[in-house]
């Protein structure tokens, strides 16, 4: 699969050079294209697999766009990739922003309206999918407790897009799970919340650190 990541941050960083260790084919797109690899945090270098380009480049040719900038650098990365001239129409947008406020308060549209349905109207005619935004870097790069997965939901409206990324939380490790439409998204960055206020001991209780994650158990 050909991915392009928006953001090289520790978050897009640790899941591009999972895809590209993984054998899919990564094209972080950045802006500062010669810092290469120093560019992408996450790790040292990067795998053969995956480079460095501007964001236009990186989408030109992916089958699924990931989008883990800041929550303020969402509108100029999507522009920068291309979105205004339709780079994007048509393709799986994984969702893994969070709309943070100071404090990890959550920045909620007027009606409610979670991060991921702002995208989605920022950038109709793409496939948003929420994806990978309810843990930190660390779990994403290794999601196993006690040889267990860890639970990745997503939430979307394509079925198409889905499979990718349930496809893709399955490759990094993750008991992947469809928690419903793209609405939905709204119960996943709050969850992203609860993960954040907890690791920092944001919520009056001490700080658990980032090495936690929250599991799905069936009976």
């Amino acid at each position: 699969m050909r991915i392009a990541i928006l953001g090289a941050g520790n978050v897009g960083g640790t899941l591009g050079r999972r895809w590209a260790e993984a054998g899919h084919d990564v094209k972080f797109g950045v802006r500062r294209t010669d810092a290469g690899a120093a560019a992408v945090k996450g790790g040292q270098g990067l795998p053969s697999r995956a480079n460095v380009v501007a964001p236009a480049e990186a989408v030109r040719d992916a089958n699924v766009v990931v989008l883990a900038t800041p929550w303020g650098a969402v509108g100029d990365a999507l522009r920068e990739a291309g979105a205004d001239a339709g780079a994007l129409d048509g393709r799986p947008l994984l969702d893994a922003t969070n709309p943070l406020k100071a404090g990890f308060a959550l920045d909620v549209g007027a009606g409610g309206e979670s991060g991921a349905e702002r995208v989605q109207a920022l950038v109709p005619n793409a496939h948003v999918v929420k994806a990978f935004n309810t843990t930190g870097a660390e779990n994403l790069r290794d999601p196993s407790y006690g040889g267990q997965p860890t639970v990745m939901f997503y939430a979307g409206n394509d079925i198409g897009a889905k499979r990718v990324a349930h496809e893709l939380a399955s490759t990094l490790g993750f008991d992947p799970v469809d928690a419903g439409v793209l609405s939905r998204a709204r119960e996943l960055e709050h969850l992203a919340a609860l993960w954040i206020a907890l690791a920092n001991g944001a919520t009056g209780a001490p700080a658990l650190g980032r090495n936690f994650a929250f599991r799905l158990v069936r009976r």
